[in-house]
């Protein structure tokens, strides 16, 4: 009697893996010791320090009466309450669990194995994770100075293969928002069968009068998706909600895409709540803002240089110091985010601990 093939040592997985990066989440606060009298602060991953807006407490604890059911799968209250503030057709948008979700929904829709997505780097560190897992490959293109995209190199990397552009904007970490002129003249460039993505996680903090209108974009160019977000400026991060805004036959594809009732009960619910509460969004919003503009402007008087900062964030180029800086704010209590031997982002926080990291900058000679 024939002896069974020897059993593998462990499930056979795909190649990729071995050289795929991890996404790396920003630290959490470290715990302070028992009676040093200062708390602790995570500005690791730009999160909203204000807690949920009037009424989304009450509305997700209501719609924990229903988790017995699965969530409507069409989300249509919230599709009809964004439809309504955006001024955008109902079907021209698509939901997911976050922006990066519906994110890699657009490259499931978009890519065969063997074709290509150009985006800026440094970026948001998913892109290259995301681009790879759909088994695209991955150009990324170097920022331009002051950390800013660089659209005309980005167009120029445009090849047959080419499915998808993602360009941040915000740029995500470095902070620089793109330039309507800028934008439009590189839309010129793209060939309209590439999918040109507008990642706008954080489009409510920025103040650039020379930003693009990305809505605007898409109504005039059907090859351009917008995404956004519920997680930054409306403080649902821990909800998972997000979504794009998209030409109908598009959208129809991402919402094929999507994972069957992935956008839960209480996201939902927490949507539809926050979506109401504009005048208490835009108050937060602004105090951000504001409290951004002191603390870049405090930043650069030390002799930084800091990009234009137009997300609740900010970038500092520390080159080899990255990751001393780091762990200078985190023994000062605060968490940052260190991207290698590159530079920190740090989150607009709490007043203290944006004061805290003025401080630690203070001590750091300027990077020339």
């Amino acid at each position: 009697m024939s002896e069974p093939p020897a059993a593998s040592s462990a499930p056979q997985l795909r190649d990729l893996l071995s050289s795929l990066p991890s996404y790396q989440p920003g630290r959490p606060a470290g715990q302070r010791p028992v009676g040093a009298g200062r708390g602790s602060y995570k500005l690791s991953s730009n999160e909203n320090p204000f807690p949920p807006l009037p009424g989304v407490l009450a509305a997700t604890s209501r719609a924990l009466d229903e988790l017995n059911r699965y969530p409507d799968m069409a989300s249509s209250r919230l599709v009809a309450a964004l439809a309504e503030r955006l001024q955008v057709p109902a079907d021209h948008l698509a939901l997911g669990t976050g922006s990066v979700a519906v994110l890699a929904q657009v490259l499931a829709v978009a890519c065969d194995p063997g074709d290509e997505v150009v985006f800026a780097w440094r970026s948001f560190e998913a892109y290259p994770i995301l681009t790879r897992l759909a088994g695209a490959r991955a150009l990324a293109v170097p920022l331009a100075a002051g950390g800013r995209h660089d659209l005309s190199a980005m167009a120029a990397a445009v090849s047959a293969r080419t499915r998808v552009v993602l360009v941040c904007t915000p740029n995500n970490p470095t902070g620089p928002a793109v330039h309507a002129e800028e934008l439009a003249a590189f839309l010129d460039r793209v060939p309209t069968r590439v999918v040109v993505v507008l990642d706008e996680a954080y489009t409510e903090f920025v103040r650039d009068p020379g930003a693009a209108d990305a809505l605007a974009v898409y109504r005039n160019h059907p090859n351009v998706v917008v995404l956004r977000t519920f997680s930054k400026a409306y403080g649902l991060a821990g909800l998972r909600i997000g979504y794009a805004v998209a030409d109908a036959p598009v959208a129809e594809a991402l919402r094929k895409a999507a994972l069957p009732f992935g956008v839960s009960i209480t996201a939902q619910a927490a949507a539809v709540a926050s979506l109401g509460e504009q005048t208490a969004l835009d108050a937060r919003v602004e105090a951000l803002v504001d409290e951004r503009t002191r603390v870049v402007s405090a930043v650069r008087a030390q002799g930084h240089d800091v990009p234009d900062a137009q997300g609740n964030f900010w970038w500092l180029s520390l080159g080899t110091r990255t990751a001393e800086f780091a762990a200078a704010c985190e023994s000062a209590g605060v968490s940052v985010r260190p991207f290698g031997q590159e530079g920190v982002r740090v989150t607009i926080g709490e007043h203290e601990a944006n004061e805290r990291v003025v401080q630690v900058a203070a001590s750091f000679a300027p990077v020339r």
